[in-house]
């Protein structure tokens, strides 16, 4: 069983960079895949990126390609989401989530934070 906590989401204008980090609890997050997701009001949730246990892979959405990074340092138990360029369309509750098991990508996530909220004015 993992906990994860979210911080750094705020408000920026457009063009700005926010990072966000998940906390994981125990040492036991070294083994989980961590993945950033985001739901707007009104709108579906939708992935964002993905990162391994060990942090050799990483996938993303089309949308943040190049804009958005994810890393991990397990020493720290934390996840980030570095994110650049920000967009209004960006706005959103982010949440990260993490998956135990050795398939990649994950299909599904069995652990979930409580999110950040993250808004870009224009």
């Amino acid at each position: 069983q993992v906990q994860l906590v979210e911080s750094g989401g705020g408000l920026v204008q457009a063009g700005g960079s926010l990072r966000l980090s998940c906390a994981g609890s125990g040492r036991a997050f070294r083994n989980y895949a961590v993945g950033w997701f985001r739901q707007a009001p009104g709108k579906e949730r939708e992935f964002v990126a993905a990162i391994s246990s060990a942090g050799r892979s990483v996938q993303y959405a089309d949308s943040v390609k190049g804009r958005f990074t994810i890393s991990r340092d397990n020493a720290k138990i934390t996840a980030y989401l570095q994110m650049n360029s920000l967009k209004p369309e960006d706005t959103a509750g982010y949440f990260c989530a993490a998956h135990l098991g050795t398939r990649w990508p994950p299909l599904e996530y069995d652990h979930w934070g409580q999110g950040t909220q993250v808004t870009v004015s224009s």
